[in-house]
């Protein structure tokens, strides 16, 4: 069976005092407003609206949980970085993202979504400087690839990885198209790895 495949909405919080206490080991998904969050995490998991998908970026305000069947847990952070979310918000926001990535004792793993036309923004370079300094994995997915040529393609994703080759194996790097469905299994491998590095779960029940 696919490893996201039939994951069920859990919980939603609005803090991480909020989540349930840990267990089972958690992967997070982080992205910009509009980087194709949603709809990455709807394509891995085979259901349409399982991860709400706005028009209108910065929707996402909550921190939302859901359990995979072999008791892994998907975790589906805000998105970060609209301009027109008041200052005020765009703060709690960023606290929130910073003290659930940097002490939640259960998180394995932070796959980040980027979109392939803007990789590697300054709040991108934020979330992997929090998260980084962790030591845990982080796989980044370059999302809507199929706006791109192949050749633009190739050359994004050489480049992408070249500016995160400091962090080593740390970090890699993908392209992923939720129109196409394409990645999806590159995705599973290296989350799947993740999972059976931790020790806690095995990827292949």
């Amino acid at each position: 069976m696919p490893l996201f495949r039939h994951a069920t909405f859990e919980i939603s919080v609005a803090q991480p005092s909020g989540l349930p206490a840990p267990h089972g080991p958690e992967i997070a998904f982080a992205g910009r407003s509009n980087s194709g969050k949603s709809s990455a995490i709807n394509t891995l998991v085979g259901h349409t609206r399982l991860a709400f998908v706005s028009k209108t970026p910065g929707r996402t305000q909550l921190i939302n949980l859901f359990r995979m069947k072999n008791g892994a847990a998907l975790v589906d952070l805000p998105g970060y970085g609209y301009a027109q979310v008041p200052l005020a918000v765009r703060l709690q926001w960023q606290g929130l993202l910073e003290h659930y990535l940097t002490r939640r004792s259960n998180l394995v793993g932070l796959v980040l979504i980027m979109d392939s036309r803007r990789p590697l923004t300054e709040l991108d370079w934020k979330m992997i400087g929090w998260f980084g300094s962790t030591g845990r994995p982080i796989h980044c997915l370059l999302t809507k690839s199929d706006k791109l040529g192949r050749q633009e393609q190739t050359k994004t994703l050489n480049e992408t990885r070249a500016a995160l080759a400091k962090f080593g194996e740390q970090i890699t790097v993908q392209m992923f198209s939720s129109l196409k469905k394409t990645g999806m299994e590159e995705t599973e491998k290296v989350v799947g790895n993740w999972l059976s590095d931790d020790g806690s779960v095995d990827s292949n029940s």
